[in-house]
């Protein structure tokens, strides 16, 4: 008889509990996004105002969190404003999408890709292929419509006006393609059947960075047939967690 021995458990690595729950003020504050009074700051990590006070008495001392001298709130120290500006230079947008890519495909059902915003226009930088049987070619590289596509319509309503004007061209004064525009900036979504291709559509969302500006869009892309475009579908729902996920990550604020 062959003994098979037990998988051996990793060691669960300890942490300093005062830091930990000290950190609970600092993402209740983070998650508020604006200065806290005592009360409300506590409240909000579940501790008493008289536990939390020598907590935030620390912050301050190193910086990570300030005391307005005539309101009392604390808000982010000067600390920690520049840990937070180099956490954003370390963060490259692309590579954090990239990596969601193939489970996005999967969750979704069809291509998905990941479109920027190139010197000509919204481009096409990155795909995979979903499980459905037929798959939706895409040239890396490829810049496409702005007035046509999911994501040239996307960008279009986000960007500054001037950048997707210049882009646009005659497109910008259709006033069908302006009516567009001013709808998926209501719903952040853009959604388009049948456009440049016959028998395919498209769905794009934004991905926020921390100062509110789209850096990508996640494209979900398929048979007309088979690709579910309504608001509370899949593909729709899966995009949107996606991008939200992704913008905070960025440092967006929570929507």
């Amino acid at each position: 008889m062959v003994h098979q021995s037990k998988p051996k458990k990793l060691p669960i690595s300890r942490g300093i509990q005062s830091i930990e729950v000290g950190g609970q003020l600092l993402q209740a504050l983070a998650s508020s996004g604006s200065a806290m009074a005592l009360k409300d700051l506590a409240l909000a990590a579940k501790m008493t105002p008289a536990k939390a006070h020598p907590y935030l008495v620390s912050f301050s001392k190193l910086g990570l969190i300030e005391q307005d001298a005539d309101t009392g709130r604390y808000g982010l120290g000067a600390f920690g404003v520049q840990l937070g500006l180099i956490g954003l230079q370390q963060i490259d947008p692309v590579r954090l999408a990239s990596a969601e890519l193939q489970g996005l495909a999967l969750r979704v059902g069809h291509t998905v890709a990941i479109a920027v915003w190139g010197t000509q226009g919204p481009t096409i930088i990155k795909t995979e292929a979903g499980p459905e049987s037929i798959y939706v070619n895409i040239r890396l590289g490829t810049t496409i419509s702005v007035q046509g596509t999911a994501s040239g319509k996307l960008f279009a309503a986000l960007l500054p006006t001037a950048t997707a004007k210049a882009i646009a061209g005659v497109a910008w004064r259709d006033a069908a393609f302006q009516k567009d525009l001013a709808n998926i900036r209501k719903k952040n979504i853009s959604i388009v059947r049948d456009s440049i291709v016959s028998g395919v559509s498209a769905i794009a969302t934004p991905v926020f960075d921390a100062f509110g500006h789209i850096v990508l869009a996640l494209v979900a892309i398929g048979p007309s047939a088979t690709l579910d475009l309504k608001a509370n579908g899949v593909p729709v729902l899966v995009l949107r967690e996606a991008a939200s996920a992704l913008s905070l990550r960025l440092g967006a604020p929570p929507p």
